[in-house]
Order: structure tokens, then sequence, then C-alpha cells
């Protein structure tokens, strides 16, 4: 969808902002871009929509390199969410999310529709909200506007820069939520620049880890924590991340010991006794029995956060939670993989737990 090949920029007074960059986003992945400030996050976000032209190499989009795009065209199939969320202060949230259809000349019905679905999308009531001013809405609230009038000529691109930072913690981790609720749905190609590795993490089909202008490691969240390839990258997550915000499917029981196929079930081939999931050939979740009885459970989503997990199971009898990735099977979740994971994450010095 979206690649970078050899990109480098160098400004005129000599400064090396990328090097040799090459990067590829999938159609539908949102990748999130990280690394210390001035590391060139943004810069390599504004070359996709050429609001920052690269010095040498190439970047595509649909295998098309974006140079051969009408500038016009490129950038209303881009959509573009800043932190400064800058919504126009004399327009009504109802005009302000119309922007961009009323330019590609979208028929005012249409225009109508796709302003009420957008709102719905992300919990605001049209009835509410269509005609309130900007200076009428929440930060958060606002930031939400900022997105979905992104979305609102459904491009296929997203970027984002730093959309959420300015946000309190509360409405930070609303709007995360939102995100990856929203692109579960809509499936668009995003990328996300942030400075939270908590965030970067929790956002990320793919991390892109970069320093002083170049990538370090481009990987899964969970092979970044599992298999981090330089100290660097060890020491910046290590550094800044909560244990509390790690994605269960790298805490949960990827041995999938208590497992079994579905002929197995319905053979009544039980290998053991107690609680056991059930999977089809395709490793899709089928359900779950217990001492030889058909029993409903609840399943967690792969890249659900531990703190989350914690409280579901916190209120639950059920012992054992599947994680799911898509409807696949991919682990198990147990009260016993969390604490010996909380456990490797605690530092005992002179029997003074850190």
């Amino acid at each position: 969808m979206i690649e970078f090949k050899n990109v480098k920029k160098v400004y005129p007074d000599g400064t090396k902002a990328i090097k040799d960059f090459s990067l590829k986003v999938n159609e539908g992945e949102l990748v999130t871009l990280i690394g210390p400030s001035g590391c060139g996050k943004t810069t390599t976000m504004k070359m996709i929509n050429r609001l920052i032209e690269p010095t040498a190499g190439n970047i595509y989009i649909n295998e098309k390199n974006i140079n051969d795009y009408n500038i016009h065209e490129l950038r209303w199939n881009i959509g573009y969410v800043l932190q400064e969320i800058a919504l126009f202060p004399h327009l009504t949230i109802e005009e302000n999310i119309a922007v961009v259809p009323e330019m590609k000349r979208w028929k005012r019905k249409k225009i109508q529709e796709r302003n009420k679905e957008l709102l719905n999308m992300v919990g605001l009531d049209p009835s509410t909200y269509q005609r309130r001013m900007p200076n009428e809405l929440s930060g958060g609230e606002q930031q939400r506007i900022g997105v979905i009038r992104a979305l609102a000529a459904d491009p296929d691109i997203i970027l984002m820069d730093e959309p959420f930072s300015a946000l309190d913690p509360i409405s930070r981790e609303q709007l995360q939520s939102d995100i990856r609720k929203l692109q579960k749905e809509i499936k668009k190609t995003i990328v996300f620049v942030t400075h939270d590795i908590d965030e970067a993490m929790a956002l990320g089909d793919k991390v892109c880890l970069m320093k002083n202008g170049g990538i370090v490691q481009v990987d899964t969240p969970q092979q970044l924590i599992l298999r981090p390839a330089t100290q660097y990258v060890k020491d910046f997550i290590g550094e800044r991340k909560s244990p509390w915000q790690t994605a269960i499917d790298v805490i949960a029981d990827q041995s999938l010991s208590i497992v079994i196929s579905k002929n197995e079930f319905e053979e009544n081939n039980f290998p053991s006794r107690g609680l056991l999931i059930v999977k089809d050939e395709n490793d899709m979740f089928v359900g779950a029995v217990e001492d030889g009885q058909e029993r409903s459970v609840q399943y967690l989503d792969n890249d659900m956060p531990l703190y989350k997990a914690a409280e579901i199971l916190e209120t639950s009898d059920q012992l054992v939670f599947p994680v799911l990735k898509e409807g696949k099977l991919v682990a198990t979740l147990s009260y016993k993989d969390i604490v010996s994971f909380l456990k490797s994450k605690t530092k005992m010095e002179n029997g003074v737990i850190h």
C-alpha cells in the first residue's frame, strides 16, 4: 500500500533528518512510528502526502510513485489528524466534517448521511452535536471530530501526528480504545506518529522504532518485547513500558496444552478432565468443554492490555480464558500466567521489591 525505498531527507543546513529509510505499510495495517524527539518520525509521515519532499529515494502508494499523482488527488485520498485539532472555529461540527466531501463535490444528501454515520461511529449523537460549535466541545470530543473529519471522504490512508498527546490521560486512553475499535471496523491504512511507547504498542499492528533518522527495528509489539533486535530496543521499551500495559498474547500460554480439536470433541475423545478449549482444523475457536460437558466461556482479544484482562479475571469464576486474534485461537490466559509474567518483571534487591 505505502512503500518507502531508500528515502533520505537532508535540509539546506546539512541536517540529515532521514537516512536510507525503507519501510512497507500493508493495506489495512496500522503502523506506529516511535522514537526519541528529533528522530525523524513526523518528517517521515509528512513525506507521504508531500508536505515534505524527500531528497533522495522514492515513496509509492499502490505501487505508483507519489510524484506521479496529481497533488490534490493524492491529498484528497489521505486523511490527516494533527495534535492541534484545527477545527474551523466559525463552522458547526456538521460543516467541519463536510469540508473535504464538499470539495470533492459530493451530493448534499450523501454528505448528510456520511456525517450522521461518522458521528454515530464515535459515540456522538448527531442530533446533539451536528449544530454545535467547536468551542462548545471538550478536548476529547474535539479530537473525535478531528478523527472523523479525516475519515469523511472515505480516504484509503490516514496519517495521525501525535493526535492525543495534548489530552488528559483519561481522554487519551478512551480515544486509543476508540481507534482500536474503529480500525477493526473500517480497516484503513494508518500511519500513526507518537512519542509514547505504551500508545505505540497498544495501537500498532507493527511498530517502527526509529533513531537518528533511521529504523532500528520494525516488528509486531509482541515480537519487540520478546525479541528486541538490539540493546537500544530493549532499553527503549523496558524503561518506558508498564508491565500492566503489555498485550496479553505476550503473557499468555501459547503451548495450547488444554486445547482439543473439533474432531476430538465430536468423538467425545477427551484426553483429560477439567476445562478444555475446542478449535477447528483452521485453528478457529469453536467453544469449550468441562468434565465432558459443553460450557460457554468468555474469550479475550489478543491485543488487550494486561490491566483490562486482570479486571475481567477478577470478576469471573472462569479460570482459563481463550485468547483470540480475529477469531483464531492463539493462546490461553490464567492467573498463573499473569503472576509468572509480573514476577519476571519484578526486581529484588537486598530483600526489597522494586
